[in-house]
């Protein structure tokens, strides 16, 4: 009975998590305010411990995100076997996660032109930072052109996860034809597979340490002084953030599942706090896959396709960023966008998020392609640049809960999900 009761009081590591981000932040706003700076302070406590250890973590979930999506979807194709059932779970997902991302953008365009961000903004009180680190983009044709790979080795090597996702989807599907010609090989993947999931496992459990470093050292760095001349651009992104992720998620949750989407949110929430506090979608992928297949009962047969698919191509956080981002910087620099100019951000946009990888502050690299194709000057992202972490903490958290819904509504379909686990407390 006893043993019972102390089962019962042990914190669970979502817990554990959501602590960690709290206490990382008041941390951080103590380390930035209250402490006089200095050496120690700058140096050995802000960009010595906590960067080492909280970018420590963020390696450590890196060193796994290859083999894991790869085994992943090797296992997730070669599960749903059938090349006619695994093609249609496909068109769905890549559907929803192209339709959620358009109407992300519009979103975002509507909010930033009700709020108007850059109208009025005194540029003096803007810190500029150096923007050759966000000047680069691939054109549409590379990027469609890009996933389809050269080497897959060689994309596994340098992480280029469009071309991994393909060649992973051409091995499973290949696997699932050959049946018991390969076993040998299927059972090596799925055994693989197993030994990532542990691996994961063991990483995450020190994540709440790896958290709390990180946040702390956000709050320590840039504290809010520098959030006061821009509230008007990150409540707009928030905003739109806040109806992507709370209305049309949910909206589209239970239009096609009719299932409670307060529980959904509930069950979710854990996992939008880790994504909130690493910033990469990738890191999260096996919490997500994790917690949809206990606390929401849907078949890992189909979230070991679809998280890691989305984590790659669904991208409606940084989707909304962009496009309120191009508002702003037309308005800071007095330019006109024309009803074609924005018909071009959401569809540039659109495309765009299906090449970026889910990894920290990404975004503003390919929000120079965004900027490139209606002509707006691509120095006006070192405007955004400053406060553009907090804001990816909070796209990512948006990005993995549209990966998370979309699966859950094609499992519903697929017949692949016990709602009974859905529903229970």
């Amino acid at each position: 009975m006893t043993e019972v009761k102390k089962e019962k009081k042990k914190l669970g590591l979502s817990t554990k998590i959501f602590i960690a981000l709290i206490v990382g932040a008041l941390a951080g706003v103590v380390i930035h305010y209250v402490i006089p700076d200095s050496n120690f302070k700058n140096e050995f406590i802000v960009e010595g411990v906590l960067y080492v250890i909280g970018q420590g973590f963020i390696r450590l979930m890196q060193m796994l995100v290859v083999p894991l999506v790869f085994c992943s979807l090797v296992c997730g194709s070669m599960a749903i076997g059938d090349t006619k059932t695994l093609g249609k779970v496909g068109i769905k997902t890549v559907g929803f996660y192209i339709a959620t991302t358009a109407l992300a953008v519009t979103i975002a365009l509507s909010v930033a032109y009700l709020i108007n961000p850059g109208i009025g903004l005194n540029m003096d009180a803007v810190e500029k930072s150096e923007v050759a680190a966000a000047t680069s983009s691939t054109s549409i044709v590379d990027t469609l052109l890009n996933i389809i790979p050269k080497n897959p080795i060689g994309a596994m090597a340098s992480g280029d996860m469009l071309p991994i996702i393909v060649f992973a989807l051409f091995v499973g599907i290949m696997l699932a034809k050959l049946g018991s010609k390969a076993s040998t090989v299927a059972n090596f993947f799925s055994q693989f597979n197993d030994v990532m999931m542990e691996m994961t496992m063991a990483i995450m459990s020190i994540a709440p340490i790896g958290v709390f470093c990180l946040i702390a050292r956000t709050f320590a760095t840039v504290g809010f002084s520098a959030f006061a001349p821009m509230l008007k651009y990150m409540g707009s992104v928030t905003l739109a953030l806040v109806l992507q992720c709370f209305v049309v998620y949910q909206v589209l949750l239970f239009i096609f599942t009719r299932l409670n989407p307060i529980k959904f949110i509930k069950k979710f929430l854990p996992v939008m706090g880790f994504a909130f506090s690493t910033a990469t979608s990738n890191a999260t992928i096996p919490m997500s896959i994790d917690t949809l297949n206990k606390k929401m009962g849907v078949s890992k047969q189909i979230s070991s396709f679809t998280v890691p698919l989305g984590a790659t191509i669904n991208m409606d956080g940084t989707s909304i960023m962009q496009g309120v981002a191009v508002v702003f910087i037309a308005q800071v620099y007095g330019i006109d966008l024309t009803i074609g100019n924005l018909a071009t951000v959401v569809l540039t946009a659109t495309l765009a998020s299906i090449g970026t990888a889910g990894v920290p502050s990404v975004g503003l690299v390919t929000l120079a392609m965004v900027l490139n194709s209606v002509g707006l000057p691509t120095e006006g992202i070192a405007l955004i640049m400053g406060i553009d972490r907090i804001l990816d903490m909070l796209r990512t958290a948006v990005n993995i809960t549209g990966d998370a819904v979309c699966t859950t509504i094609v499992a519903h379909q697929e017949k692949a999900i016990k709602k009974d686990i859905f529903n229970a407390s």
